[in-house]
């Protein structure tokens, strides 16, 4: 499925200037693919959406990269002069070193393509192709919540749970670039089994889902609680969210506080791991569920040292991530920002 200008929105176009270099962040999703503009200071002057040919042929998907990319552009000729690089961030497996997508179940339509290659012989500039997750995590290193710490813990805790490592403000990749999976850590080796197969991962048990279904659990085996829930849920346990939860919880239903305390334990256990294992400078969280969970941070924190060996590590921050749902766009920028820099 091709893309062509009467699909593509651009959002209103801003000033841009070349002081200092511009940067394309491209994010693939399954079904949409959006590029947009970032200057040196990681703001994002012009960006677009549009649609991803999941389904079509690699050279489909490729061209509806490359026309988002073009489209934000605008035909402006000095504007891609100022272009210094292109990061882009596609569902994985994928390999960060060579920029080669392997086989992402969401996108069928690239098998071992090089898309770092293909976008760059375009271009001539150069790519670099990573995770969202990864991405994501130096985008809040050099421009958002991240800046001036070293070592970052970063994960984004939305419909799945993804993690980025930095040491010393660099993403780790580990020994083939398939490191930083936290959130298939197992934490309950008898917990619900994860869509990754395992049982108990972090993600299967305090995802944006994993919390829904724990509420609909409940309420199934309580019928008489959780009235507010059901009641924003229009009297269907199908169709309780992990955002009925949270307004329940706004509207004082104990059932909701009760699942969104077991989500606060849970992280708790985790971020305890993560500290363990890494001690980072700062924890950083951005996600749909994570801002969800905002303001039980404080919550968590007083928790971990029933979960940690670290008798300090109550003094590592937990904040929100900076960027939201530009996240993709400004990750993509900020992977190629660092090689240009």
């Amino acid at each position: 499925m091709a893309t062509t200008a009467d699909t593509l929105k651009v959002s209103e176009t801003q000033t841009i200037s070349a002081d200092g270099g511009l940067y394309v962040g491209v994010d693939i999703g399954g079904t949409k693919v959006a590029a947009g503009i970032v200057n040196h200071k990681g703001e994002i002057r012009r960006q677009t959406k549009a649609p991803m040919a999941t389904h079509g042929t690699a050279a489909e998907g490729l061209k509806a990269v490359l026309d988002a990319i073009g489209f934000v552009l605008d035909g402006d000729s000095s504007l891609k002069k100022a272009i210094r690089g292109i990061g882009i961030c596609s569902p994985g497996p994928l390999d960060p070193h060579t920029g080669v997508v392997i086989n992402p179940p969401n996108l069928p339509c690239w098998r071992n393509f090089p898309l770092a290659r293909e976008v760059s012989r375009i271009y001539g500039v150069p790519v670099r192709v990573d995770n969202d997750a990864n991405a994501a995590a130096l985008a809040e290193s050099l421009w958002g919540a991240g800046r001036g710490y070293r070592n970052v813990f970063f994960t984004i805790v939305g419909t799945g749970v993804g993690t980025g490592i930095l040491i010393d403000g660099n993403i780790y990749y580990g020994r083939t670039g398939a490191a930083g999976e936290g959130g298939h850590m197992t934490i309950d080796y008898k917990g619900p089994r994860c869509g990754c197969g395992k049982l108990g991962c972090v993600e299967a048990l305090v995802a944006g889902p994993a919390i829904a279904k724990r509420a609909r659990a409940k309420i199934e085996a309580q019928p008489s609680t959780g009235g507010t829930i059901l009641e924003l849920a229009g009297g269907n346990l199908d169709l309780v969210t992990s955002e009925t939860v949270a307004k329940a919880y706004t509207n004082g239903d104990p059932l909701a506080r009760e699942v969104l305390l077991e989500t606060v334990e849970l992280l708790a256990i985790w971020l305890g791991n993560m500290i363990d294992l890494l001690e980072p400078d700062v924890i950083i969280m951005g996600g749909g569920a994570a801002a969800m969970l905002r303001p039980f941070y404080g919550e968590v924190r007083d928790r971990l040292p029933r979960w940690c060996v670290n008798s300090r590590c109550q003094e590592v921050p937990i904040i929100p991530a900076n960027y939201g749902n530009e996240a993709g766009i400004a990750g993509g920028a900020a992977l190629t920002f660092q090689v240009a820099k």
